[in-house]
């Protein structure tokens, strides 16, 4: 896959998927904004690729609009966008009936709002120079119910989707894709309950069909396909990245 002198910006790179995506495009030789509210990790790739990143709130247009801007200058224009920011609280998350709706808001906000941001604002770059690919984490529990519910997250999860095939059709013409990957359990910060709980990751690895728990890694390699030019006759899809969660009865 060559990324050579492309340029990405990737929301959500303060840590686990987002940053595993961020380091894999920077080592094939592609310059990345990272985007975040976390403080700059310690771990990001300083070559070949040139890295740039900025501390603030995707779900501010003005900042998106910002980052956006800052990116084009320095490197004269935008060919992929990756949206991997998201959370996931298990604690107050809950049934639509149950759940505190500022936080349903907040969620919705967050994993949601964002995405609607940065692509309103990386779409008109991306069609001024003759197109481009986005890629957006969602989850398989877009596409499921739950009898432990998490509604918030999986609505807003599945809202990506939607999204997402809308911009693949209405942007095909001018050569920009939008594609969504749906992780299924992912060993990530997000999930960082199972890493104090042998008990929990051992059930975990019962209950995937392929053995084990997802890692950063698997996503990120099918996040890097989906941008490359190997995949430019796919777009207003999903890619269940889940070891086999989905097809399970």
């Amino acid at each position: 896959m060559n990324f050579e002198n492309h340029t990405a910006i990737v929301y959500g790179a303060g840590g686990g998927m987002g940053l595993n995506i961020a380091n894999d495009l920077l080592a094939v030789g592609c310059n990345v904004s990272l985007v975040d509210l976390k403080p700059e990790p310690e771990t990001i790739r300083t070559e070949p690729g040139k890295a740039a990143y900025f501390q603030g709130d995707a779900t501010d247009e003005t900042f998106v609009g910002e980052v956006t801007s800052s990116t084009v200058s320095a490197h004269g224009g935008l060919d992929h966008l990756v949206n991997a920011t998201g959370v996931l609280w298990f604690d107050r998350d809950r049934s639509i009936v149950d759940i505190d709706m500022d936080l349903w808001d907040r969620v919705i906000d967050i994993n949601l709002r964002s995405f609607a941001l940065t692509a309103r604002h990386a779409v008109p770059v991306m069609r001024d120079t003759g197109g481009g690919s986005m890629v957006h984490i969602a989850s398989i529990d877009a596409m499921r119910g739950d009898d432990k519910p998490q509604d918030a997250y999986g609505v807003s999860k599945a809202a990506i989707l939607r999204l997402s095939k809308s911009l693949a059709i209405q942007f095909a013409s001018e050569g920009i894709r939008s594609n969504a990957i749906l992780p299924g359990p992912v060993r990530s910060p997000m999930q960082v309950r199972w890493e104090a709980s042998e008990e929990a990751l051992v059930a975990i690895e019962r209950y995937v069909p392929l053995g084990r728990a997802g890692e950063t890694q698997d996503i990120s390699n099918a996040c890097l396909f989906l941008l490359s030019e190997q995949a430019s006759f796919i777009t207003g899809t999903e890619l269940v990245v889940d070891g086999g969660c989905l097809a399970k009865p």
